[in-house]
């Protein structure tokens, strides 16, 4: 909680007109007390008595007025109960003595009380400052600076007892009619800006000076140096990771790159052997172009993997229709009689690039190709509401559910896979072109009876509204 330092930092006494009201009434009230008092002990001892009223109003008014106090006492004793009463004039010279006791008594007295309140009013305005200081600490160096500056404002807006106060970051005052720009420096260069009304009061600037703009730099300063060794630390465990990253694609393709190659080598190498007959040479003629083909196909999937990584995959958006992109990705299958295609009539066209979706169902029927333990695969395609679905089936072994959120991850292999064919790339390339092109991806898998990836399209109102009226036509007789 911050207090409003407008009175802690320019600390305002109650009026002095009430200041002189009340010294009246002290001095009033101490010369009624001392009547009654004179029957039990000497008149010129009693003169302590007003000592309680100068002590208050020095207190709560200060040293002059106290000093007035003592004064005006001094008086009222001598003309009401020093002999003779009635007269500011003394014929005993021993209450001269005790008369000028008093008044040094009273003046001291005076003094010390307006000390021990400057004191006072001194260490509770550093107390505030401190707590202040402290809870602007824990404000910039607990979180976002951006949004701690805001609420600091609003803290220091509090404190100072004015309507607004802005903290920024720009190293330049900027015109502000009415506001007093004071610049924040931490390390010899500007950090900051404190912008304040340019109303204040000379003493409470003096003190938003001196007390709150060092404590405001030093403070703003170390959270710029915590938010710079924050993005320092990330920006390391980024390059981390990517070393990281890298090493890992590196040992996960070197193997996959390395496998085909060797068997093209093979291949090119055994079929300059005079005695290979014409069947053996267009078998192993057969055999490198098949290998070529599996690493131009890897090849490209690093390519797309490392676009969509970069965020470079921009989709470049056509109309296309959702049939001809099932069967371009079916022909692009070694094994084309395993896949069974069945696209629903009059399915509305696609506002999306059909490169990267062929792309994406190649891999996916790919996958499902390779994981179907050579069952027939099915593609179907439909519409589900506003959205066009495409489910592609396999009847295999199936995914865990506890790895059927990481079969999306760049070379992750479940386990089992790990040891067959595949790169572990095809799934990611599918989901980063699905989402490019802003569609969903979803697996749905039961163990022991196959899995069936779920790809969900966005197909605009128009495209709809089109697709039923053509239905519509259609159906008239």
């Amino acid at each position: 909680m911050v207090r409003p330092l407008a009175g802690d930092l320019l600390r305002r006494r109650p009026s002095p007109v009430v200041g002189a009201l009340v010294a009246c009434a002290c001095v009033a009230l101490c010369t009624a007390v001392i009547y009654p008092l004179k029957q039990v002990a000497p008149v010129v001892s009693l003169g302590v008595v007003y000592l309680l009223g100068v002590l208050l109003v020095s207190t709560v008014w200060g040293l002059w007025l106290g000093v007035a106090t003592s004064l005006a006492s001094a008086a009222a004793f001598n003309f009401f109960h020093i002999p003779p009463v009635g007269r500011f004039t003394i014929s005993d010279s021993r209450n001269w003595v005790a008369l000028v006791a008093f008044l040094v008594v009273a003046v001291a007295a005076s003094s010390l009380a307006d000390v021990a309140r400057v004191r006072a009013e001194e260490a509770d305005r550093r107390r505030e400052e401190a707590d202040l200081a402290a809870d602007l600490a824990r404000l910039l160096l607990g979180g976002e600076l951006r949004t701690a500056l805001r609420i600091v404002a609003r803290r220091l807006a509090v404190a100072i007892g004015v309507p607004s106060v802005e903290v920024t970051l720009s190293e330049e005052p900027a015109a502000h009619p009415g506001r007093l720009a004071l610049a924040l420096e931490h390390g010899g260069r500007v950090v900051g800006m404190l912008i304040v009304p340019e109303s204040l009061e000379p003493s409470v600037e003096q003190r938003v000076r001196e007390r709150l703009v060092p404590a405001l730099e030093a403070t703003l300063g170390a959270a710029l140096e915590r938010e710079a060794l924050i993005a320092e630390v990330v920006e390391t465990a980024a390059l981390r990771r990517s070393d990281s990253v890298k090493t890992a694609i590196l040992r996960a393709v070197s193997h996959d790159l390395r496998t085909p190659l060797t068997a093209i080598l093979a291949a090119t190498d055994a079929v300059r052997d005079p005695a290979l007959t014409a069947e053996e040479r267009d078998e192993l003629g057969a055999m490198a172009y098949g290998e070529a083909i599996r690493l131009g196909r890897l090849i490209d999937q690093l390519l797309d993997l490392s676009r969509l990584q970069a965020g470079a995959a921009v989709p470049h958006v056509a109309s296309c229709s959702i049939e001809e992109i099932l069967r371009a990705a079916v022909a692009d299958q070694q094994d084309r009689d395993a896949v069974r295609l069945s696209v629903d009539s009059g399915l509305p066209l696609l506002d999306a690039d059909p490169v990267q979706l062929e792309r994406a169902f190649a891999n996916l029927i790919d996958n499902a190709v390779r994981h179907g333990a050579g069952r027939p695969v099915l593609v179907r395609a439909r519409m589900v509401g506003p959205r066009l679905v495409v489910r592609v089936v396999d009847r295999g072994s199936g995914v865990p559910s506890g790895e059927q959120e990481r079969i999306f991850e760049p070379f992750y292999r479940p386990a089992g896979q790990a040891k067959g064919p595949g790169s572990g790339l095809g799934l990611a390339i599918a989901k980063g072109f699905v989402e490019a092109n802003r569609g969903r991806i979803a697996v749905e898998s039961v163990p022991g009876q196959g899995t069936s990836f779920v790809v969900q399209l966005p197909v605009s109102v128009e495209r709809s509204a089109e697709n039923e009226r053509a239905v519509v036509g259609a159906e008239t007789p």
